[in-house]
């Protein structure tokens, strides 16, 4: 198969290949090919072939099984057999060759992707060809000649030229139904159940070998093949002739229409300028509130729904919005799990995250989502899923996200869905390959997760979810540790920085001890007014009012009363009455004060406690006395105790109950590292994903070639590679360094691609494959470079495999 796709690509224009290579990336990731022969290997591997058919829309599936079912396919046969419009299949047809999973030969013949093949196992619920029966061991040459004389066929001649009359005769509609007029009773009906039912079938296989039968007379002229004793199969020609001329399989060129209605687009731009900023503000805030109360997970994985609550309660979002955007963070590796503090907190980047600029934070959050394999407000029998915990649709979660948000993108400007059944109708025929129950029930949550994010408004979606939409070549999984290229794509940043672009950082104070944000707040603004004063309203403009609780929180948490008036006074003009309220409330600040004790010593003699307090060797314990007979320590009761005995005293631990208790004691355990939030609310420790911790929060590699720059120079160079003998004879002069084994095996880095370990002069080692020779050159890959190296062959030592 690979040898009809390479002679394909061989006559193929710059503009064709271009194309070819767009759609396919895979393609043309790292290591890119630089040869024809080496680009079919990649073009024909199984996997991406499958992953390329998931991004197909029904037309090209419905093309492709038909084709499967046919031999020798042509456009003309295919649509025929669809009946179709010629132009209809051929527009599909070359949506199929533009991806390379099928392609036309010089006869015009279509050549389907060999993981095309395995997608259907029974195409269009059809057996195999009558020739793979005719062709079995378990037929001899004279139960062939007997089936040849039984259809009325010359029996003489070998074994291919009778197979080939049998095959003509079995695919004629016409002589088909002639033999059928001679048929015993009930074998139509049963052929029709194994037309229409089968191909296979289970049966009374003692009725195959009764004379006179419907079962064995099927089996005589060649309608009914029994690979098994109780399971028969009808061929895939025979099955098409019984179902008659009339039978079209299933295709339908245009997908259905969704019922759309206008909207104004400047209002829809106006709803994502608010929706972004608040994006950013909340995530920042959900993260600051788990720095100070870590969010505990469940036993069986992920955040209760009372710790949901909680944290929505405090922070001023509503549930489903925290639900979100905790799962986004995750995501985004801005939450992770810490074990000494029993709880999800805010990773090292999360630091880092809010020391950018607002459109970088708000392009990793919106990519965390895009990559996210669960849905958050999605129910099943009327409840949510527990939040970072297992979701069984995984992967297919984001596809159906990814799918959506196309088919909106592809709405005409200024027009809003209708209805969700008519754009879910819509995606599954762009999808057809995801579940069509899934879908229906998670498009409802994909939509209104879009809508939170500010990526759809008013049922129509935003610039900001257009960008998102067009970044569905390449958008890596939940797994993923480096940072997408999405996140850095220019059109996503635009938006991005437009979707902030009304952010307000000023603040409009009033005397009634209120602040007014005409607009969306910056992230940094709304953090310092949540801080000192309470949040009354959202939307259009929000309003925080300070009282003298919400002063003292700020107060509590180590703020001045001059650097809070100092840092208001940067957002807007302070009023008198607030800067009254600020004072007053900081002058009756810490009239009551509370210390914070690590123990207590008692004894019943005052002087024994007046001793021990003015011990000159115990004075780093910070011994107070309060009372003749109570003596308090500034350390823990453990410390304490090892300070008194070591200066010669015989204290002994008491319980809360006035027990006397003695601890044995326990070996340390060693202090576990921090870990990191895996999919399904698993973690892992972070020592076990090593550089992790300190890898920069931009980790980008080396992208893949411009496409249709990259077919320039593949067809500049085309041409058959070296041959094998060309190839040692180079080596064999070049690498002298080498014993005869490694040359051989470098040899096989250029011939097939293979991936080795080579040593040069000097200590340089490298991973290398898909190498060329250049004069005294090895040009190959280097996996540690990311790119194309010239290694000279007299300088390499050393050859061994890399597996």
């Amino acid at each position: 198969m690979e040898d009809h796709l390479l002679g394909w690509l061989r006559t193929l224009d710059e503009d064709r290949l271009g194309r070819v290579l767009a759609n396919r990336p895979d393609a043309i990731a790292a290591p890119w090919p630089r040869r024809l022969d080496t680009l079919a290997q990649r073009l024909g591997n199984g996997f991406a072939v499958m992953e390329t058919l998931r991004r197909l829309p029904l037309p090209c599936l419905q093309l492709a099984e038909a084709a499967l079912a046919m031999s020798r396919p042509t456009a003309e046969r295919l649509a025929t057999f669809v009946a179709a419009r010629p132009d209809e299949v051929t527009r599909w047809l070359e949506h199929l060759y533009d991806h390379a999973l099928a392609w036309p030969d010089g006869e015009g013949v279509i050549h389907l992707a060999e993981g095309v093949a395995r997608w259907w196992s029974a195409p269009l619920s059809l057996g195999e060809p009558l020739d793979h029966y005719l062709n079995s061991w378990t037929i001899s040459n004279d139960a062939l000649h007997a089936l040849a004389r039984n259809l009325g066929l010359p029996a003489q001649g070998n074994k291919r030229r009778v197979i080939t009359r049998v095959t003509e005769a079995l695919s004629d509609n016409e002589r088909v139904t002639a033999l059928m007029r001679n048929a015993p009773d009930g074998t139509v009906p049963l052929l029709d159940r194994f037309a229409w039912d089968g191909p296979a079938l289970n049966i009374d296989g003692g009725a195959f070998v009764s004379p006179g039968t419907p079962e064995k007379w099927c089996a005589d002229h060649g309608l009914l093949f029994r690979p098994s004793w109780h399971v028969a199969e009808i061929p895939r020609e025979v099955a098409i002739c019984l179902r008659g001329p009339g039978y079209h399989p299933p295709f339908l060129p245009d997908g259905p229409e969704v019922a759309t209605i206008p909207v104004d687009p400047e209002e829809v731009d106006h709803l994502m300028t608010l929706a972004a900023p608040h994006v950013v503000e909340r995530c920042a805030a959900l993260l600051d509130n788990a720095s100070k109360t870590p969010l505990p997970l469940l036993k069986t994985g992920g955040v209760g729904v009372r710790e949901v609550r909680r944290v929505a309660k405090e922070t001023g979002c509503d549930e489903d919005e925290t639900r979100l955007l905790l799962e986004v963070c995750a995501v985004a590796r801005l939450l992770a799990w810490d074990d000494s503090s029993g709880g999800m907190i805010p990773t090292e980047r999360f630091d880092r995250w809010r020391l950018d600029e607002g459109s970088a934070r708000l392009r990793v959050l919106l990519s965390a989502w895009w990559r996210m394999e669960r849905s958050s407000l999605r129910k099943v029998d009327g409840k949510y899923g527990t939040v970072l915990g297992d979701d069984p649709a995984g992967s297919v979660m984001a596809r159906i996200r990814r799918a959506v948000l196309s088919v909106l993108a592809h709405l005409p400007a200024g027009m809003a869905f209708a209805d969700r059944t008519s754009l879910a109708r819509n995606v599954h025929w762009h999808a057809p390959l995801i579940d069509r129950e899934l879908l229906f029930a998670c498009t409802p949550a994909v939509l209104d997760e879009a809508r939170l994010l500010g990526l759809l408004a008013n049922d129509s979606l935003t610039d900001l979810g257009r960008a998102l939409a067009g970044l569905t070549a390449q958008p890596g999984d939940e797994n993923d540790d480096s940072v997408p290229m999405i996140e850095h794509d220019p059109v996503l940043a635009e938006a991005a920085t437009r979707a902030l672009a009304s952010v307000r950082r000023s603040a409009l104070f009033g005397p009634d001890l209120t602040a007014v944000v005409t607009g969306p707040p910056s992230a940094e603004l709304a953090a310092l007014l949540d801080r000192v004063a309470e949040r009354e309203s959202r939307g259009a403009a929000s309003v925080w009012r300070f009282t003298t609780e919400s002063v003292r929180r700020a107060l509590d948490h180590g703020h001045e009363a001059d650097d809070l008036l100092d840092e208001l006074a940067t957002v807007g003009t302070i009023p008198q009455p607030l800067e009254y309220l600020v004072r007053d409330t900081a002058r009756r600040h810490g009239e009551v004060t509370v210390s914070t004790v690590g123990c207590v010593i008692q004894a019943g003699d005052p002087a024994l406690l007046a001793e021990i307090a003015a011990h000159r060797r115990l004075g780093r314990l910070g011994l107070r006395l309060l009372a003749p007979t109570v003596l308090v320590s500034g350390v823990g009761a453990e410390r304490t105790l090892a300070a008194l005995r070591e200066v010669g005293y015989s204290p002994v631990p008491v319980s809360d109950t006035g027990e006397i208790t003695i601890h044995r004691a326990r070996a340390e355990e060693p202090p576990n590292g921090k870990l990191i939030l895996l999919p399904g609310g698993q973690v892992a420790e972070l020592s076990d994903f090593p550089g992790l911790a300190e890898a920069p929060l931009h980790m980008l590699a080396e992208p893949p070639p411009d496409p249709h720059e990259h077919a320039r120079r593949l067809l500049a160079t085309r041409q058959d590679a070296e041959k094998g003998g060309r190839t040692w004879a180079v080596i064999g002069r070049m690498a002298t360094r080498l014993p005869t084994a490694q040359q051989s095996l470098l040899g096989f880095v250029v011939d097939r691609g293979v991936r080795a370990g080579i040593t040069l002069t000097g200590g340089l080692t490298a991973t290398i494959s898909h190498g060329e020779l250049k004069g005294g050159a090895l040009d190959a890959w280097c996996e540690e470079a990311g790119d194309y190296l010239e290694f000279p062959l007299a300088e390499i030592v050393e050859v061994r495999g890399a597996y």
